[in-house]
Formats: structure tokens, C-alpha cells, sequence
């Protein structure tokens, strides 16, 4: 059984202070009326929660306030809480097991997301939760990002199986999984190369890996976790639902989940195509990684101490 961590990193607490703040201006007012519904929307739609979450939001608090025209700002931010713990209820997810097999993640992505800060971060939790781990640099687009995840290997003492830069990202899974079937390690974690969801030939380089993979091994345990940057909001819906359609995706991990983050993109991806949020990162340091908490997202995002 994996480690749980209830409790998120303090870095996320500080775009939620921000929205906390936001929303805790709103105190002046004796009740809620027009114009502290719109603050409030204002503030969720600035922190990306997207117009579903905050249309509902907005339409519980009006709903509360005409049952109970006294009721305060304190209530109105119990009851977005209470939305979006609500919107997040499948958020939470087991990590998959490791039967015998080598369990395959790809992490993919856009470029810049961190996947490859991330394929480390994600070996050294396995690794931390007693599974032996293979790196496999499938980016074989840019020659910096093979030398980063050999550089991130050697500091762990991870052992890792890379090609040539310009070669087939393909070849190199397969004979990563050969390696790892081999020397029985019980996770491989294959590190892609970023692309914008709309260059068509390299989705079919993804199509490619996972054809290539299944073909070596009808039975393969191969999961496609899409890495997201926490910075970039509501753009982030778009290309998850192309890599979505693409190549199916299994989870969701959230990087740069610090100050730089509006912390609420990840409910609209989450409600619009049900993947659950498995980790989040909050930094570049190997540590600034855990896995998701419904409960400790909503906490630190409201500003609960």
C-alpha cells in the first residue's frame, strides 16, 4: 500500500490565500447582495475555476441566502468549500498495483509542464514506497531534455535506458520494457517528449508507444498520466481533452502548484473528463511532491489554517 498525504505542501496555500483574501474583502458587507455575488465570481473566475463551478457556486449561495437573508460572507465561503469538495468527490484515486509485471506510466504533456522534473519525482515516491524503478528518456525531440533526465538519473542512482537524440522515442520504450521485464523492476516510467496538442504527428509518435508497447506484451500495464502546469489555468482543459481523446488518459499530475498558480483550473479538467488527480507539485526540489488530498486542496485554497 502507498503512502497517503493528507496534508498538501504550504506553498498551495499561497494562491488560496490570494482567493481567501479575495473573498474575505467581501466581509464589509452586512449581507450578501448584487454586488458580493459579483466580487465573489469575479474572484473564482479569476482563480479558474471556470464557469460551471462558479455558475454553481454562485447559484448554492443565492439559493442559502434566500432561505436565510441574514446570512453572512462566512457562509458564502463554506458553501464554494463545500462545491467544489463536492465537484472532487472522484478525485482521489489508487495508484494502480504492481502484479508481477512492470507497471508502465508515460507521463505526457505540453511542453514546459515538467515532465521530466517529474518522471524523477515520481521514481524517487515508488522507489520511497519500496518499487524498483527504471527511467526511460522517450524525449529524443530535444537533445537537453535526454541530458537532463540522465543528469536527474545519475544524482538518484536511477537506473535509466535512452536513445540517440533525433531517433525513435518508440524504440526506446520498447527496448526500456524488454529491460525492465528482464532485470524485473516494478516500474518503468517513460518520459515524452512535450508537444502542443495540435502537432498531429507527434500525438501518433504517443499512438506509436503504446501500439509498440501492447504489441511486445498483449497484458502490458501501461498508464498515460498527463502532466499539467498549475500556472497555466483554463488552457490546460483544452489539450487534456485532446490528449484525452487521443491516446485515453489514466490520471492527472499538477506541477508548479505554488505562488505562481491560481490553484482552480484542475476542478474544470476533473469535472469535464472525470481523471483523477494523483499528485501534485509544488517546486523544483525532488520533496515538493505529494500525492492529491480533496481535503487539503480545498483547505489550503480557502486559506484553512
Amino acid at each position: 500500500m502507498f503512502k497517503f498525504f493528507q496534508k498538501l505542501p504550504a506553498k498551495i496555500a499561497k494562491p488560496g490565500k490570494r482567493l481567501f483574501q479575495s473573498l474575505r474583502s467581501l466581509f464589509k458587507f452586512e449581507k450578501i447582495d448584487g454586488d458580493a455575488l459579483d466580487e465573489i465570481e469575479r474572484a473564482l473566475l479569476a482563480a479558474d475555476f471556470g464557469t460551471k463551478t462558479t455558475q454553481e457556486i454562485i447559484g448554492e449561495i443565492k439559493l442559502a441566502h434566500k432561505k436565510e437573508p441574514s446570512m453572512r460572507k462566512q457562509n458564502a465561503l463554506e458553501i464554494a468549500a463545500a462545491v467544489i469538495r463536492r465537484s472532487l468527490s472522484c478525485a482521489e484515486a489508487e495508484l494502480p498495483t504492481v502484479t508481477g509485471k512492470p507497471l508502465v506510466v508515460c507521463l505526457i504533456g505540453v511542453n514546459g509542464a515538467g515532465k521530466t522534473t517529474t518522471a524523477a519525482k515520481l521514481a524517487q515516491f515508488f522507489r520511497a514506497n519500496g518499487k524498483s524503478v527504471l527511467l526511460a528518456g522517450c524525449d529524443t525531440f530535444r537533445a537537453a531534455a535526454g541530458e537532463q533526465i540522465k543528469t536527474l538519473a545519475n544524482k538518484l542512482a536511477l537506473d535509466i535506458v535512452s536513445g540517440q537524440s533525433g531517433g525513435d522515442a518508440a524504440a526506446v520504450a520498447y527496448d526500456a520494457y524488454q529491460s525492465a521485464l528482464a532485470r524485473k523492476y516494478d516500474v518503468l516510467i517513460a518520459d515524452t517528449a512535450g508537444r502542443l496538442h495540435v502537432k498531429a504527428n507527434l500525438m501518433a509518435e504517443l499512438q506509436k508507444i503504446s501500439k509498440i508497447l501492447k504489441k511486445l506484451d498483449g497484458d502490458v500495464q501501461l498508464h498515460n498520466w498527463l502532466v499539467v502546469d498549475g500556472s497555466l489555468g483554463t488552457n490546460s482543459l483544452e489539450s487534456a481533452k485532446i490528449f484525452h481523446g487521443e491516446v485515453g488518459l489514466g490520471g492527472l499530475i499538477v506541477t508548479k502548484m505554488d505562488g505562481s498558480s491560481r490553484g482552480g483550473a484542475i476542478v474544470g479538467i476533473h469535472r469535464e473528463l472525470q481523471i483523477p488527480i494523483l499528485f501534485l507539485g509544488t517546486g523544483e526540489r525532488m520533496e515538493d511532491f505529494s500525492r492529491f488530498s480533496v481535503n487539503g486542496y480545498v483547505d489550503a485554497l480557502f486559506g484553512a489554517e
